[in-house]
């Protein structure tokens, strides 16, 4: 089927504790070290945390060293030989401390069917990339010899015909893993899944008809990325890099052309969207009177300044009102030397970052997951870190890789 392919899918031999091997994506927890800092002091030796960078410590020390340490554990991993190899796909369910159950596949995506820049190929991105936050990722993927997945990407399966009917005979299929995530992530497991099966199923979605009714448009249109848009970018930039290089027949069957995501349905009963709320600090006495004064209309958000609450106006519409407000926000910042913004995911931690920064917290508002796919096909993407799906501690945990070399 155009749009995936079966890979080797690697996970940690049976002696290795998964809930030490497997932590929470590089992008959380951005403004709260000590999360990382407990991590490393529990974790061990072998761990994804010893493969990733984390956002939250990029611009500190010697990132060239982090990074060649970061490739070099990646080859031991490799050379000790700690993997084995699922020829399939996954169907992982995870509960997470919230009670709430997500059930995915984890597959390997054809990168040449998607572009960031573009709204008509198969695998669309949803918000816009932000290309500044590239490099450092490029910097580690590009002489990785593995990849680890925290990219989702969400399915329109309004009749539940994907994942639901493997889920609900999940007792019959081969177990691969079950265990408890750290640091209140919850319970994950993974079983084996015919990949044919799959692929057939994926395919029934692309029905010209069923393209046209949806969306007012015949393009084919499988996959949005819902979570992870800066890694699945940094992977096309990647294998963008690595084409020219490789003959035609080369190209086919390269692994970097292929990133491995897990795919979950838009659905799904479970499937939430949580905003990403604004922290912006250092601004000067101007930014509130002239946010009240640049936007209008019929919504309202939540600021909270050192212990002051108090709602100003927006547009109705949660997509527009959360253009509008980082189109402030950037603007302020371009205007203003020394204002800096953090995206926070969860009130609770949104309004302690603003506290411990001394920052005003702006509590953005929900999208509608009903009219996403409606929505990207025909405007394209959104503004960035326009939503998330779950709180921070719902994010997808790295736990299955793959190689790219």
């Amino acid at each position: 089927m155009k749009g995936v392919k079966v890979f080797p899918i690697l996970l940690p031999k049976d002696e290795y504790n998964l809930t030490n091997w497997s932590v929470i994506a590089c992008d959380q927890f951005t403004s709260q070290p000590s999360y990382w800092e407990e991590l490393d002091r529990t974790v061990g030796e072998v761990s994804t945390l010893r493969i990733i960078y984390p956002e939250c410590f990029l611009g500190e020390g010697d990132e060239e060293k982090v990074i060649q340490k970061i490739n070099e554990t990646m080859a031991d991993y490799l050379d000790r030989g700690i993997f084995k190899s699922v020829n399939d796909y996954i169907l992982t369910v995870r509960t997470t401390s919230y009670g709430r159950e997500r059930t995915g596949l984890v597959m390997a995506v054809d990168l040449d069917c998607y572009d960031y820049t573009r709204k008509d190929t198969l695998i669309r991105a949803t918000e816009k990339v932000v290309e500044e936050r590239l490099p450092a990722r490029v910097k580690i993927r590009e002489n990785a010899p593995i990849e680890l997945p925290h990219v989702l990407l969400l399915i329109d399966d309004e009749k539940q015909s994907v994942i639901k009917p493997f889920a609900e005979k999940k007792e019959s299929l081969e177990k691969l893993y079950d265990f408890e995530l750290n640091q209140k992530g919850g319970h994950i497991c993974g079983y084996r899944v015919d990949a044919k099966e799959v692929e057939e199923k994926l395919s029934a979605l692309l029905n010209p008809q069923r393209l046209k009714e949806r969306y007012n448009s015949d393009t084919p249109f499988l996959f949005a990325v819902g979570d992870g848009n800066h890694s699945l970018a940094a992977a096309k930039k990647c294998w963008e890099n690595i084409k020219p290089q490789l003959s035609a027949e080369e190209r086919e069957n390269h692994p970097a052309r292929y990133c491995l995501v897990e795919v979950d349905n838009i659905h799904e009963e479970d499937m939430n969207f949580e905003p990403i709320h604004r922290v912006v600090m250092g601004m000067g006495d101007d930014f509130i009177p002239n946010l009240e004064k640049t936007l209008k209309g019929e919504g309202e958000v939540e600021l909270i300044f050192r212990g002051e609450h108090r709602f100003i106006s927006v547009p109705k519409e949660p997509a527009l009102a959360i253009k509008e407000l980082q189109e402030f926000i950037d603007d302020y910042i371009k205007n203003h030397d020394g204002v800096s913004q953090d995206y926070v995911h969860g009130t609770e931690h949104s309004v302690s970052v603003a506290e411990k920064e001394d920052g005003i917290c702006i509590l953005f508002p929900s999208l509608s997951k009903d009219t996403l796919f409606r929505y990207i096909s025909e405007n394209g993407t959104l503004c960035r870190k326009s939503f998330s799906m779950g709180e921070a501690e719902e994010k997808r945990y790295y736990l299955e890789a793959k190689l790219i070399k």
